[in-house]
């Protein structure tokens, strides 16, 4: 194992709390390493954390945290063939139950690669069909569990454990199967384990929680209902509202620049609207090069009023070369790449944010007078700040890409109906439309303003600037 860094300063626990910290992907550096939480957490206990930060890169992340903080990397794990099997499986059998249109649509894709692979994940779906149901769901994940107890990094994780004797687990993401063992581990020795519910989409449109944690924070009341339905063995003592640091920079006037700092820095005039084109991944969004170049055509033909101009922002995890094309045709294009460090190119598990990433990004949001995305979780970044979106539910190619139109393809899933239901934001089912819904929306940016704060309401029913400080009080609830 790497050699630990340690920073030790004069902060010392007030409640007696141990925490073992384990922040398994590039996200969970953004939400809890940047900011505030790890700071708050530090300030009333020991902390270990468990990371996936390059070693050359820790520096820049430990430097800002000030407590009594140990960084270590996570061990490496990859489930051996048995319990990769019943994972599979746990994972199909939580799909075949749930049944939401996004879990039918994952069940439904095709199976491929060589023949022994494909016997291998036809005969774990086939396993998970038969046990789609709440009780056999449990069984078999009892299972899968047994069958990682008795690998190796179990003993590894309980060995590190007796020695820095933290009396809480709390991990950022609840679907890393990296995240496995340590949990197992943890359990066996009677720590407690709590996890965060990183996304609003996450537990309708993905699939099985990765290990049986005793603890669940998540963003609201309507979150806490949606985990009761697909959990519904947890005790409602199990789960707690602390809503998310995700969005804590954006309560944070500390961080915002003037408009014309914010300019100065993007490339942007400060006079003219800004629109921001948020891409998606490359596998989800495969048309947001044309979509973008839909977008121009109406800005440099004057057919969108108010002479405004697009910036790009792709998604994290996009290098942003598959945009080239559209950057070379339309040079006017403002092209703000996001400051994440790409470990594993395409992996979100290995893209991590540098730390002047969250500020640009709630500048961002402060700042433009509009986004325009496909179903992305932007739709809230940007409502949060009374903001107005246009959602892309128009397809460029003919026939569609996805064998059916996106707007049924994407705005059917259940985390997006209520953007649909409140009138939380616009949808542009054709070409026309987009430059329709921008002017309205550039004319008149209050327009659905009451739409957009009921989706906030919904989703994030803790005061932005609060979720640090309630996680925090949370874990050493559990601890104690």
């Amino acid at each position: 194992m790497e050699e630990n860094k340690t920073i030790n300063m004069n902060s010392h626990s007030e409640t007696g709390m141990r925490a073992a910290v384990f922040v398994p992907d590039g996200v969970g550096v953004r939400n809890f390493v940047i900011g505030e939480f790890l700071n708050k957490l530090a300030a009333r206990a020991k902390v270990s954390v468990f990371h996936v930060i390059p070693e050359d890169n820790l520096d820049t992340y430990a430097s800002s945290v000030s407590g009594d903080v140990e960084w270590r990397p996570m061990l490496p794990y990859e489930q051996p063939h048995l319990p990769l099997f019943l994972q599979g499986a746990l994972e199909k059998a939580h799909l075949y139950w749930g049944g939401t249109m996004a879990m039918r649509r994952a069940l439904n894709r095709p199976i491929t690669g060589p023949l022994r692979w494909r016997a291998f994940k036809h005969s774990s779906r086939l396993l998970g069909k038969a046990a789609a149901g709440p009780r056999r769901l449990r069984w078999l994940e009892r299972l899968h569990c047994a069958a990682v107890e008795r690998q190796p990094e179990v003993e590894q994780y309980r060995q590190i454990f007796r020695s820095i004797r933290p009396n809480v687990l709390f991990s950022s993401h609840q679907r890393p199967t990296a995240i496995i063992p340590a949990v197992l581990a943890a359990r066996s020795l009677g720590i407690p384990t709590v996890t965060f519910i990183f996304s609003w989409d996450n537990l309708s449109s993905k699939g099985r929680i990765a290990a049986p944690f005793d603890h669940y924070l998540v963003w609201s009341r309507h979150m806490h209902d949606e985990l009761r339905r697909f959990y519904p063995h947890l005790p409602p003592e199990s789960i707690h509202i602390v809503g998310t640091p995700q969005f804590e920079p954006y309560a944070a006037p500390q961080l915002l620049w003037s408009r014309e700092e914010f300019c100065a820095k993007a490339g942007a005039d400060p006079k003219r609207p800004i629109i921001c084109y948020s891409g998606g991944d490359a596998g989800t969004c495969p048309e947001d090069p044309k979509h973008l170049g839909v977008l121009m055509e109406f800005v440099r033909a004057g057919r969108i009023r108010h002479n405004p101009q697009v910036l790009l922002r792709p998604v994290p995890v996009d290098d942003g070369k598959r945009y080239q094309a559209v950057l070379k045709q339309f040079p006017e294009i403002i092209y703000c790449q996001p400051a994440w460090f790409h470990a594993d190119p395409g992996n979100w598990r290995k893209v991590i944010p540098w730390p002047e990433d969250v500020r640009f990004l709630a500048n961002l949001t402060h700042h433009a007078d509009l986004n325009v995305n496909l179903g992305s979780t932007m739709t809230l970044d940007f409502g949060l700040h009374d903001k107005p979106v246009v959602n892309l539910a128009f397809d460029c190619a003919n026939p569609p890409i996805f064998g059916m139109p996106v707007w049924d393809y994407y705005y059917q899933y259940e985390h997006f109906r209520p953007v649909i239901q409140f009138g939380a934001a616009r949808f542009a089912r054709s070409r026309e439309q987009l430059a329709d819904e921008i002017n309205v929306y550039l004319d008149h940016p209050e327009t659905d303003r009451e739409g957009r704060r009921r989706l906030a309401d919904m989703q994030v029913d803790v005061p932005l600037g609060e979720s640090s400080k309630r996680t925090v009080e949370a874990l050493e609830r559990i601890a104690c």
